[in-house]
C-alpha cells in the first residue's frame, strides 16, 4: 500500500497533463464540431423560447408529472405528435469559457484523486512502470471514457458523439496511467 500523500504530485501532474491534451484535442483537432447542430428556423424557436423565459435549467419535453400521466392519450399523443426531447438552458449571455475549463481541471483533478486512492490501496511502492499503468489506465478510463456512455442511454445523444467523447477518455487516461507509471514512488 502506498500512502496517498505520496500521490499528490502524480494527481495534480496529471490532471495538467490531461487539461492540456483536451486543449489541444478540442482547439487544434476540431474534430468535436460536428458534436452540435443548428436548430431548424433557429430564430423563431429562440423566439419562442425567449417568450416563455424559461430559467436555466433542464427540461424534458412533452412533460408528465408521473408514470401515471405518461400512460394516459393525452400524453401518448403529445409523445406521437413530437417533438420529444430535453433542453438545456444556460444563463444568458455569452458562454464563460473560464468558469468551464475551471471547472474542467476541478473534475480533472478529482478523476486523478480517486484514481489515486484505487491505486494506492492495489498497487505497492516500487512497482514497475507497466503495472501501475495498467491499474491507473483503467480507472481513469471507466471516469473519462466510460461517463459518457449515460448521456447516450437516458439522454438520447448520438453515439458518435460518444464514441468521439470515449476516444479522448482514452487518450486522457493513457496520459494519466503514464504519468502515475513515471512518478510511481519506489
Amino acid at each position: 500500500m502506498v500512502a496517498l500523500g505520496s500521490l499528490l504530485v502524480p494527481v495534480v501532474v496529471s490532471a495538467v497533463f490531461v487539461f492540456v491534451v483536451s486543449s489541444i484535442l478540442h482547439m487544434a483537432l476540431k474534430y468535436h464540431k460536428q458534436d452540435y447542430r443548428r436548430l431548424p428556423k433557429e430564430d423563431e424557436v429562440l423566439a419562442a423560447l425567449r417568450g416563455a423565459a424559461p430559467a436555466p435549467g433542464v427540461y424534458m419535453f412533452p412533460y408528465c408529472d408521473d408514470m401515471k400521466e405518461m400512460g394516459s392519450e393525452a400524453m401518448l399523443a403529445k409523445f406521437n405528435r413530437g417533438p420529444v426531447g430535453t433542453l438545456s438552458v444556460m444563463p444568458n449571455g455569452p458562454i464563460s469559457m473560464p468558469k468551464h475549463l475551471a471547472l474542467w481541471f476541478v473534475y480533472c483533478l478529482l478523476v486523478s484523486f480517486f484514481t489515486a486512492y484505487v491505486a494506492a490501496h492495489t498497487v505497492a511502492a516500487g512497482t514497475e512502470y507497466l503495472a501501475v499503468f495498467r491499474v491507473v489506465g483503467a480507472v481513469a478510463f471507466m471516469a473519462y471514457g466510460l461517463a459518457n456512455f449515460v448521456d447516450s442511454v437516458w439522454k438520447n445523444q448520438p453515439w458518435g458523439n460518444t464514441a468521439r467523447a470515449t476516444v479522448d477518455g482514452l487518450l486522457y487516461a493513457l496520459v494519466t496511467a503514464g504519468t502515475f507509471g513515471w512518478l510511481w514512488p519506489s
